[in-house]
């Protein structure tokens, strides 16, 4: 390939790397628009110097082309070779380093320079770094309110390094996307994203604190949507993942057609868990059971499940609330989460547990978790082991390391059709938490699980969902669930609430929606309520049980995510097509000579591939 073709088709990479939609004009201006001067020095034919040309004129004056639908692809693997940008790169120029460091700079007091593998492949490394944030940089243009999703894969040339990807604005801030545990000879995945609450140039920046290792970098990608796009993104994988066509065909026992049938169907209950924390304020109060009963068929009991609640005095169980919550949630439908066997945060251990020595902590921790599963064996759909592993350590640093695992190891023998979570904090909200970034999440679940005897336990991903009052950064939300994902493991968003503020009603919808169009999400809790019962952070409904402006927001999905009642009439053969939630159905067939009615209970499940159910009525 002759240099002026390289040339040709780095051009031309260019546009077609922008041309998603209307809302880059600004980037492909500043950024990309000297491109097309430059197309016009090379060896180019005046016809397709022009095509260029209107391309930039076309695409900077607001029009779009068509929008990229999501990537969720996602590795944990450190391999070989890295795989290709995602996106192709999105608005980062060569970002497969195919042009040696052409639009990259050094960052800082380091330096960069071109490595190549032994297959030809192309990277760029910093070196000489005296600083975190020395690295290889880019600057890109930045459109406020849309979504950006980044991915790189990054080595470290010794051992194992923490690599983050950071944005430096033009103001001085820095913004923090994501991270990842970068290795030496393997390749990792880093992926994150920013809400972008600013417009402008900003500089893509790797940091590792430990400034002796040098950075490798390749196949970086930094995709902007906007908040249209993500959305249809939602809706697209909401069809996809919780809704499935099916088709209807209903015959006489005879095999022949019931033509002009009524078939009516109804949901009774969705597949997809959509819940709500309950407290002791339930057990008193009529109307508060009436308000949960009426909406919710899954929870989890805020406080009354924990040790600090159930053994206030050493010796002294008193599990009174707890069961009686649990009757009301089994008397109305309603599954519950058990929540937490333990915490390791030191603050919340029982009093009289907090300066136990190692010995009389380990007696007390095997009888409490001996009484609290067993007493609820087969009446939990989960249990929340180990709250807040990442951030804390009190059984670890009391008892060893193998605490935890220790403890999903009794817990699974003790009722071992139940499914065991780790339970987190920021591994979704917050991108600058590196403690309980998505890669450490499942290190530390892999410890648990490897751990021996450990292999065969019914396991899960739970992540909090504790948002602020700032608009939620959803790109980041998105990117930490893909990386959680490649587990394979069920994902349960188990305490979501955000924060008051003028936009909380809106910012509640954005991360509900978001959890439920996830592909690896199974199921929601949210921590919220009505205020009677002191749900303060994020109140549903008043002291009146009136709505508040979140609360409408919950109600409408609900009722979103609850197809409607319908009523088709079959076609000459009988039949009738329709797309339907997940879940369990009534559906009722009229027949239309005898008016006679056949009732028949159907669940429609995501793997099930069957084209055609099949109805028999009696004539």
């Amino acid at each position: 390939m002759t240099q002026s073709i390289q040339k040709r088709q780095f051009c031309v990479a260019k546009f077609n790397v922008t041309s998603f939609n209307s809302n880059i004009s600004l980037v492909f201006q500043e950024i990309y628009a000297p491109a097309c001067l430059s197309c016009a020095k090379m060896r180019i034919s005046i016809g397709a110097y022009w095509v260029l040309v209107f391309l930039c004129i076309f695409l900077s004056s607001g029009h779009s082309i068509h929008a990229f639908s999501y990537d969720y692809s996602a590795t944990t693997e450190c391999l070989i070779e890295p795989q290709r940008a995602q996106y192709g790169g999105g608005i980062v120029a060569n970002p497969e380093f195919t042009y040696s460091l052409e639009g990259w700079t050094a960052y800082g007091e380091g330096a960069i320079r071109e490595g190549i593998s032994k297959d030809g492949n192309k990277y760029i490394i910093a070196h000489s770094r005296t600083e975190s944030l020395d690295s290889a940089s880019q600057t890109v243009q930045f459109e406020e309110g849309n979504l950006y999703i980044f991915s790189a894969w990054v080595q470290v040339n010794r051992g194992r390094e923490s690599v983050a990807v950071a944005l430096r604005t033009a103001a001085g801030e820095l913004i923090r996307a994501g991270n990842v545990i970068a290795s030496d000879g393997c390749w990792s995945l880093l992926k994150g994203g920013i809400f972008a609450n600013f417009s402008g140039p900003a500089e893509i920046l790797f940091e590792s604190k430990n400034t002796t290792v040098e950075i490798w970098i390749d196949n970086v990608s930094l995709q902007p949507f906007t908040m249209e796009q993500w959305r249809s993104h939602q809706d697209e994988s909401i069809h996809k993942e919780r809704k499935r066509k099916v088709r209807f065909q209903v015959t006489y026992a005879n095999k022949t057609a019931v033509e002009g049938a009524i078939i009516s169907i109804k949901q009774t209950q969705s597949s997809f868990p959509f819940g709500c924390g309950m407290n002791h304020y339930i057990v008193e109060n009529v109307d508060y059971q009436n308000w949960f009963a009426s909406r919710f068929r899954y929870t989890t009991f805020t406080n009354e499940m924990k040790w600090y609640s159930t053994e206030k005095k050493q010796g002294q169980e008193n599990y009174t609330i707890a069961d009686a919550m649990v009757r009301f949630a089994k008397q109305n439908g309603i599954s519950i989460r058990g929540h937490n066997i333990f915490w390791d945060d030191p603050k919340y251990q029982p009093d009289w547990v907090k300066n136990l020595s190692p010995n009389d902590l380990r007696e007390a921790a095997a009888k409490r978790i001996n009484s609290v599963v067993s007493r609820y064996k087969g009446q939990l759909i989960a249990w929340d082991v180990m709250n807040e592993n990442l951030h804390f350590s009190f059984y670890e640093d009391k008892l060893g390391e193998d605490a935890s695992a220790e403890y999903f190891s009794t817990a699974h023998q003790l009722d071992p059709g139940t499914r065991l979570f780790m339970n987190e904090y920021n591994t979704i909200e917050d991108s600058t938490d590196e403690a309980a970034n998505p890669f450490n999440y499942k290190k530390r679940l892999e410890e648990i699980l490897s751990y021996p005897g450990n292999q065969g336990i019914l396991a899960g991903i739970g992540v909090q969902g504790h948002f602020s009052s700032d608009q939620p950064n959803l790109a980041y939300m998105r990117a930490s669930l893909d990386m959680l994902a490649t587990t394979g493991l069920p994902i349960w968003l188990t305490e979501v609430d955000v924060g008051r503020g003028p936009n909380q009603a809106e910012y509640l919808e954005q991360v509900l929606r978001e959890g439920y169009s996830h592909p690896g999400v199974e199921g929601i809790i949210m921590f919220v309520g009505p205020a009677i019962a002191g749900f303060n952070v994020t109140t549903l409904a008043d002291k009146d049980f009136k709505n508040t402006p979140s609360g409408d927001v919950v109600d409408k999905l609900i009722d979103e995510w609850k197809p409607k009642p319908i009523e088709i009439k079959a076609d000459s053969e009988g039949s009738i097509e329709v797309s339907l939630f997940h879940g369990d159905y009534n559906i009722t067939i009229k027949d239309p000579v005898s008016n006679s009615l056949t009732r028949w209970n159907y669940n429609m499940i995501k793997d099930d591939t069957t084209g055609t159910v099949h109805i028999h009525i009696n004539a």
